[in-house]
């Protein structure tokens, strides 16, 4: 039988998104199905699409939950096998669906999948959020085949692969629901920034599979909802960092790591104070005492693991910054990550 499939774009006052990018997810998904979820957006957007695409499915959601609890509250009420989880600002093209659910149904291990990444403002390049898809290091550093911290590599079709990572993106998020709904979802204590990385490291903890797909392109945008030199964003990332390494880390490792991450954070606000940038330095500092308040909570709620997931084991941050290598095909050790034996 054919997979169902609900594409699924979470709104929060992106109506100028809407209207660019809307029409072409229309045009290129053939008969699956396009919900909104609206997540309280005070803008004219439900009014919008009410006007312009009143045959489309919506869902209203009653307050701004962020990307986790927004997503969560659709995905209850959404049937499908498969969700794609789409930001209001990626451009899709032709044939972007079927070579990812192809891909998925190949294997029932495969949990998450993401396509190929590519920057709107430089169609050439890859973009920051999962570009050719994501790995992490032993410290917590996110890092992306084909984009390493302020490096974008050029698409030369280096990684036109099918392939094994540690995590996908949230731009555009094709998920089992089965694997979602099993894992419980995001966690929405995160709101928004590196839930997705959460929830790609519990599935792998189940021994699910995540995968990208390189047949499949499309062209992110990126900061549409909140942009990079915001300190909320700040906040978000460095707390949500330490939440995401104390739940998923085997207990033996989980202090020391946490610790030298502090460690890490601390020396990372001399650069924000080299720059004067003190509300990002603020940030950090409230980010720090927003994890200590939460350590009782999480021990509480936070299920063991002895599984020892997939990371570089070596850091990202030495090799990048002091080795000089802003390419991931020239990081040091980087081992192909398997699929799990059950």
């Amino acid at each position: 039988m054919t997979p169902s499939v609900a594409i699924v774009i979470l709104n929060y006052n992106g109506q100028h998104y809407l209207e660019k990018f809307l029409p072409k997810v229309i045009e290129h998904s053939g008969s699956h199905a396009v919900w909104i979820a609206d997540n309280a957006s005070t803008d004219h957007s439900l009014e919008w699409l009410n006007m312009h695409y009143p045959e489309l499915n919506t869902l209203k959601i009653s307050e701004n939950k962020g990307y986790a609890g927004g997503y969560n509250d659709a995905l209850r009420r959404i049937q499908a096998d498969y969700y794609i989880l789409l930001n209001s600002d990626i451009e899709v093209t032709e044939n972007w669906i079927a070579p990812v659910i192809e891909f998925m149904e190949s294997d029932p291990l495969i949990a998450a999948c993401q396509p190929k990444i590519r920057a709107y403002d430089l169609p050439t390049h890859f973009e920051y959020a999962g570009a050719a898809g994501g790995y992490m290091d032993y410290l917590g550093y996110p890092f992306c085949r084909g984009r390493i911290f302020d490096t974008r590599e050029e698409d030369l079709g280096q990684y036109d692969d099918e392939k094994d990572v540690f995590w996908a993106t949230g731009a555009c998020l094709f998920v089992r629901s089965s694997a979602f709904h099993a894992a419980s979802g995001f966690d929405e204590s995160f709101f928004a920034h590196m839930e997705e990385i959460d929830l790609c490291w519990r599935l792998l903890n189940m021994r699910f599979r995540i995968t990208y797909c390189g047949k499949s392109t499309v062209y992110h945008v990126g900061g549409g909802t909140l942009h990079k030199s915001n300190p909320k964003k700040t906040f978000l990332n460095y707390r949500n960092n330490l939440i995401m390494l104390f739940k998923n880390l085997p207990k033996g490792r989980r202090w020391k790591t946490v610790f030298i991450r502090l460690v890490l954070d601390g020396i990372s606000s001399v650069r924000f104070m080299a720059t004067g940038a003190w509300p990002d330095v603020l940030a950090i500092v409230r980010a720090h005492f927003a994890f200590y308040a939460m350590i009782p909570e999480l021990t509480r709620k936070t299920p063991r693991t002895r599984y020892r997931a997939p990371l570089y084991y070596r850091s990202v941050v030495w090799e990048y910054f002091v080795l000089g290598k802003h390419k991931f095909g020239k990081l040091t050790g980087i081992e192909p990550i398997k699929a799990p034996r059950l």
